[in-house]
């Protein structure tokens, strides 16, 4: 009995034009919360939103490499660093050990610095920085890293290929690397695209 009472009471509070019980009620839209008084929102610690991605746990996952990659979503270029890695290691194994034995901690240095990198700039369209064009999609270039890698071997296994008698052509490797290097950047010092001094 004695709740009705106190519900009667608050009642006629209301009707009888209790000004703060109506503005409380009056002054928010429908489904929104009135603000924290200033001495509790001060006590609460001010939250700030969770980056998508922690460059650091992809920099660990990567230790292996491709898992790294698949952390950050990157599914097709995982794969690239992975099998890039392998095929290194199978040729150094198989077919000679100078220059391919070379290339295997430069694949997965690579894969550690790519995972860290791409995490971050996850997290910076995620808070609304803009990232540079380049980085905005995944690259068909992985898949076609993947592609010619996968060709390569099959057609070594096949033995319409021996990739053991390149061993002695491998400096052309270089040479085309240079070469594609150099042409990129005349091009953008034609173009005037260049920003490094």
């Amino acid at each position: 009995m004695a709740e009705e009472e106190k519900m009667e009471e608050r009642i006629e509070t209301q009707e009888a034009g209790d000004e703060t019980a109506l503005s409380r009620e009056t002054s928010y839209p429908a489904g929104t919360l009135p603000p924290l008084s200033p001495t509790l929102s001060a006590a609460l610690p001010a939250s700030s939103p969770r980056a998508p991605k922690s460059p650091g746990l992809a920099l660990f996952l990567s230790l292996f490499p491709g898992l790294g990659q698949i952390y950050n979503g990157q599914f097709a270029k995982a794969l690239a660093f992975f099998f890039a890695w392998v095929f290194f290691i199978y040729a150094t194994a198989e077919i000679s050990p100078l220059p391919f034995a070379l290339l295997i901690p430069f694949v997965y240095f690579f894969n550690l610095i790519d995972a860290y990198r791409s995490a971050d700039l996850i997290n910076a369209r995620g808070r609304g920085r803009v990232a540079p064009p380049e980085d905005t999609t995944e690259s068909p270039a992985w898949g076609a890293t993947l592609l010619a890698i996968g060709l390569v071997l099959l057609l070594n296994n096949l033995g319409w290929l021996r990739l053991a008698s390149f061993q002695r052509f491998w400096p052309i490797l270089l040479i085309a690397a240079g070469g594609a290097f150099l042409y990129q950047s005349l091009r953008k010092k034609r173009n005037g695209t260049d920003d490094r001094l």
